[in-house]
């Protein structure tokens, strides 16, 4: 039975740091485990230019652990007025790697996201041209949709319409939950790939809405059928490329999750490579976790691999039922279990 796995150093492909004391209080636990991560721009006013990414990029490196080597990768927050000019220049001067496209009203705030894909067509010709990757939330938001339809609608009316009429552009399809995506990336070209979260790995519907209402298992895209789960867990553990790791770690206090609209995100950094591996274990796919967590995305993004390891041993870790939020706690995902997998600290960790 293996006893420890060393890895190249991991990225986080897909994450939400907040801003403000939140901020401060989440970075360190990303930061420990990723050398690099790509950080979603919808804070409040969004990240829609490039100069408030590098903004926001200098206020994430400052929250940083004292020897830690960390590299946040800014996106921007594209709406029905995004300034391509505005975004290319981010991009060629290295302050973008990429815009991330939230359809208007799908998740954490979203409102001032695209509310029709032909409003953007410039501005993602222009991308397409650059080569500059488009990161997608992929929901539609019409009341008539039932919400667990939303990521599978939203393939057929927006998703393979925009792939087909731009195929050179880069799309990385985030935290998909449906063997609908699945099997979409699958059949595309290769300038689609997916991330995979690991509550989507772990948990379907049943662990939001069984025994009551558990708020902290609520996040957006929502967990789907058993069927779904598999299909995730398949593809994630498969060894195709064009599933790679990304978190959507996403921080609420627990007093906004526990509340009468409780906000959608499950808070997964803090054990984040604990909780993919023991799937990975469980499906038989540990040879395989490298190329998911430290390969395939940085490949696809067009990244150096990262130099470094870090290193997880067969040990117990017991998840605490919360962690310092900043300004108020938050509730992690795996709070009170025990998990068979613990990152070894770096020196600089200890």
């Amino acid at each position: 039975m293996t006893q420890s796995l060393t890895i190249r150093r991991p990225d986080d492909l897909h994450l939400h740091f907040r801003d403000g004391a939140t901020m401060r209080a989440v970075v360190p636990w990303s930061a420990r485990q990723f050398a690099r991560a790509i950080v979603m721009p919808n804070l409040a006013p969004p990240v829609t230019t490039s100069a408030l990414a590098a903004a926001y990029c200098e206020r994430i490196r400052a929250a940083v652990p004292a020897g830690v080597t960390f590299a946040p990768l800014m996106t921007a927050y594209l709406t029905d007025s995004t300034d391509a000019d505005d975004l290319v220049a981010g991009f060629a001067d290295g302050v973008l790697t990429a815009a991330k496209l939230y359809p208007a009203g799908a998740t954490t705030n979203s409102a001032s996201g695209v509310t029709d894909i032909a409003s953007i067509e410039p501005v993602l010709e222009r991308m397409a041209a650059i080569g500059m990757p488009l990161c997608v939330h992929g929901e539609v938001t019409s009341a008539d949709i039932d919400i667990f339809d939303r990521e599978a609608v939203f393939i057929d009316r927006i998703l393979a319409p925009l792939v087909e009429r731009l195929p050179e552009l880069k799309v990385i399809f985030e935290h998909v939950t449906t063997s609908q995506a699945v099997d979409f990336v699958k059949s595309a070209g290769a300038n689609v790939a997916a991330t995979v979260t690991p509550q989507h790995l772990h948990i379907n519907r049943n662990a939001m809405l069984v025994g009551g209402i558990r708020p902290h298992m609520y996040c957006l895209p929502v967990a789907k059928r058993e069927t779904h789960r598999l299909a995730l867990r398949q593809a994630a553990t498969s060894g195709s490329a064009k599933f790679f790791l990304g978190t959507d770690s996403a921080p609420h206090h627990r007093n906004a999750k526990e509340s009468d609209c409780g906000c959608a995100g499950i808070f997964n950094a803090p054990y984040a490579l604990e909780s993919y591996l023991q799937v990975f274990e469980d499906e038989g796919a540990l040879d395989r976790f490298e190329g998911f967590a430290s390969e395939h995305g940085a490949r696809f993004y067009g990244l150096a691999l990262n130099a470094g390891s870090v290193t997880l041993e067969k040990a117990p870790v017991a998840v605490p039922a919360e962690v310092d939020g900043g300004e108020a706690a938050i509730v992690p995902f795996h709070a009170g279990e025990t998990l068979s997998w613990r990152l070894v600290p770096s020196p600089a960790d200890a």
